[in-house]
Formats: C-alpha cells, sequence, structure tokens
C-alpha cells in the first residue's frame, strides 16, 4: 500500500466523523481495533463505538496541519471545528494492517 493510499485512508477516517457515516468506520477499523488516549488507555472496537462515536455527531470539520505516512503509520495533526463552534488541535498517530485502520493513538493539543 503507497503512503497515499494510507493517508487517504486516513483522510476518509476522519471523513467519516464529518458526515457522521457510522458505516464507513465500521469498514475501515478492524476488528482487533484498539483506541489510546489520556482518559481511554487502551479500549477495543466494541468500547470505541461507545465512548468516542457519539462525538461524531458534534464533529462539524477537520483542517489538516500535517499527513506523514512512516510505514504503516500515518501521523495527523488537525484541528478541529465542532458545530457549537469550538476549536482545538491534536494529533494521532493511525497505524495500519494493509487497508484496516488497527490502532489509534490520540495525543490531546490546546483549545483554539
Amino acid at each position: 500500500m503507497t503512503a497515499k493510499d494510507r493517508i487517504q485512508l486516513a483522510r476518509d477516517t476522519y471523513g467519516a466523523y464529518e458526515s457522521g457515516d457510522r458505516s464507513v468506520i465500521e469498514e475501515l477499523l478492524s476488528d482487533d481495533f484498539m483506541f489510546y488516549s489520556p482518559p481511554d488507555p487502551g479500549i477495543d472496537r466494541a468500547q470505541y463505538f461507545e465512548r468516542c462515536w457519539p462525538n461524531a455527531g458534534t464533529t462539524q470539520s477537520f483542517e489538516y496541519v500535517r499527513l506523514v505516512e512512516n510505514g504503516d503509520e500515518v501521523i495527523v495533526t488537525y484541528e478541529l471545528t465542532k458545530t457549537d463552534g469550538h476549536r482545538f488541535r491534536n494529533t494521532e498517530v493511525l497505524t495500519f494492517d494493509g487497508d484496516k485502520l488497527c490502532r489509534a493513538e490520540v495525543y490531546f493539543g490546546w483549545d483554539l
């Protein structure tokens, strides 16, 4: 898989949050997907959908500051605008197994 392909998969992942289309993210995540963030240190796919996916309804848009492919990973820094106008910046490391996202690590940034 090329860097462009993984970068597009990363964009598709965030696009699912913008559109609220759960079927897109369902297709992108591996069965053994794991999610890491300070409040969620190592939750599985089912917990991710329970705890994180509801945020899709509050996401207006992502503006990408960086999208960098490094082996099986894509490093993404974005500025997110929520539907209420609140904005913040985060960096995430997305790890792929083929064309499936198998791990996401979120590093919280700051409010904009």
